[in-house]
């Protein structure tokens, strides 16, 4: 049986749905699917996107119309869903929502995230900075009574193996020693770090080109592959130790990031 979990930024659910999404979601039938930038509201998303291949969807809108919302799609009905990080201002931006699936025996969770883009400017960069200093501490509490697989846009490539242009990114958002050192204390296992998992490369810790899963639409980055490994599957390390199989897929786009799949040897 197995549990497959997919990662997608859609860059806008109703674009996304006109380059085939659906059908491809469809076809990979998957259990669960966390999708970021949904970049729609409630009425536009109910009656048309509230589920996709048999699964139902559950929403974290942004107030602003038509910018970021995050999504999980589940074929299981989960036993509770939280939104929001408790942060007023990223609150407001609909960046976080997570499916409990909780049973006598155990407590998990899966998430689906989008972190900010910082790359707009200094302000957004700021702005990226005060999110991961909210998002940590909610991580970590979870972490100390929950399994949980995190998907999402976390907008961070954490090593010069996870871009295609790690030397002229040094000083860009995304790539910034500040953003790299976060990443690598939630990976890391010394007292006070995160400890929590970075699935893919767990599974493939030496793949370049086939590992990135976000391309600019300047130039030719998507001819060229040119591109970032920003999207992420981040698990405890018990539910971590479960993961079989990791591929992003390249055959059709439906946005500038590619779909994240991993498969899992547990079910809901």
């Amino acid at each position: 049986m197995g549990f497959k979990l997919v990662s997608l930024n859609l860059n806008g659910i109703r674009s996304a749905a006109t380059k085939g999404f659906q059908e491809w979601t469809e076809k990979q039938r998957p259990d669960c699917m966390g999708v970021q930038e949904v970049k729609a509201q409630a009425d536009t998303v109910e009656g048309t996107f509230d589920s996709v291949a048999g699964m139902a969807g559950h929403f974290h809108y942004a107030e602003k119309k038509g910018y970021s919302g995050v999504g999980l799609y589940t074929r299981q009905e989960p036993t509770d869903v939280i939104t929001g990080i408790g942060s007023e201002e990223f609150d407001a931006e609909g960046r976080y929502v997570e499916c409990r699936y909780d049973t006598p025996q155990r407590k998990l969770s899966i998430i689906s995230s989008y972190f900010p883009s910082g790359s707009s400017g200094e302000d957004r960069q700021l702005a990226k900075f005060r999110f991961l200093d909210a998002v940590w501490p909610r991580l970590m509490a979870l972490k100390k009574e929950r399994e949980f697989i995190l998907v999402g846009d976390i907008n961070i490539a954490h090593k010069e193996i996870d871009l295609k242009n790690w030397r002229s990114n040094q000083k860009n958002s995304g790539f910034t020693p500040e953003e790299r050192a976060w990443m690598s204390k939630l990976l890391g296992v010394a007292k006070g770090e995160g400890g929590l998992v970075d699935v893919y490369r767990q599974l493939h810790p030496e793949t370049i080109g086939e590992a990135y899963t976000w391309w600019s639409n300047r130039g030719q980055a998507w001819a060229n592959n040119v591109g970032w490994r920003i999207d992420y599957h981040l698990a405890t390390p018990k539910l971590a130790a479960l993961a079989r199989t990791a591929s992003v897929y390249k055959d059709q786009r439906f946005s500038d990031h590619a779909p994240l799949t991993v498969t899992y040897d547990f079910t809901l």
